[in-house]
């Protein structure tokens, strides 16, 4: 886990029970789920092979060395995970050097996060390489830490991202609100006690316990997540 910029307060507005803001990246601050997907089917054509449209919702929003293997056993493609892994980096990181969209939303809630001191973090699968050139784009200065896929043990849908976000900020996880965009990101917010907002990308998530789905960023403000703690139970 690397820290972007110096960790902020972690005290609260008085009577709110939510510490700490926790967001996922891709789809959901930024419009790159369907980056990702056109890089596995440019390099896997370079490699003379075609990728199927309903392998799409089997990848999206897992780590790349799930997503990376998957590909390698259902294309048979004579290449190594390490290899296939650079190349997949490489051709996002070319993407995203020419156009990296926000989602809607993204920019006014992270602006407001920061306004008030909100203590937020940059929660991903994706490696730090990509992450470093996102938050160029995003604003480090709106996280006080980020945790890339590479850097835990275990990426979503394991908590250990959330889990290694919440310790770094210093907060409960249970006083923690996540906003994902997969059900891969979901199952990790949850399996660590947090309360999560759904903002489903590619494929549909529907409403839990623990979790509140929305059609878009435009829904949520600071308002909104700080009730969330209260009425989900």
């Amino acid at each position: 886990m690397t820290s972007t910029v110096p960790a902020l307060s972690t005290r609260t507005a008085e009577g709110s029970a939510l510490q700490a803001v926790l967001l996922d990246m891709d789809g959901t601050l930024v419009d790159t789920e369907g980056f990702w997907w056109d890089v596995e089917v440019e390099v896997f054509a370079a490699l003379g092979h075609t990728l199927d449209e309903s392998w799409r919702h089997v990848v999206v929003g897992g780590p790349m060395s799930r997503s990376a293997g998957f590909l390698i056993e259902a294309t048979g493609a004579d290449i190594s995970l390490a290899e296939l892994s650079v190349l997949l980096n490489e051709g996002f990181e070319e993407r995203i050097g020419r156009d990296l969209p926000l989602m809607p939303g993204a920019e006014r809630l992270l602006a407001e996060l920061s306004a008030h001191k909100m203590p937020t973090a940059l929660v991903t699968a994706s490696h730090r390489r990509v992450v470093d050139r996102v938050l160029g784009s995003l604003g480090a200065h709106h996280f006080a830490l980020s945790v890339a896929g590479d850097e835990v043990s275990r990426t979503k849908p394991h908590p250990d991202p959330y889990l290694a976000a919440a310790a770094g900020l210093g907060v409960d996880p249970a006083r923690c609100a996540v906003v994902e965009d997969t059900a891969t990101g979901v199952a990790a917010a949850e399996a660590a006690g947090c309360r999560v907002v759904a903002v489903p990308s590619v494929a549909p998530i529907t409403p839990g316990a623990r979790r509140t789905v929305v059609g878009s960023l435009e829904e949520v403000d600071l308002a909104f997540l700080r009730d969330l703690m209260t009425r989900i139970s």
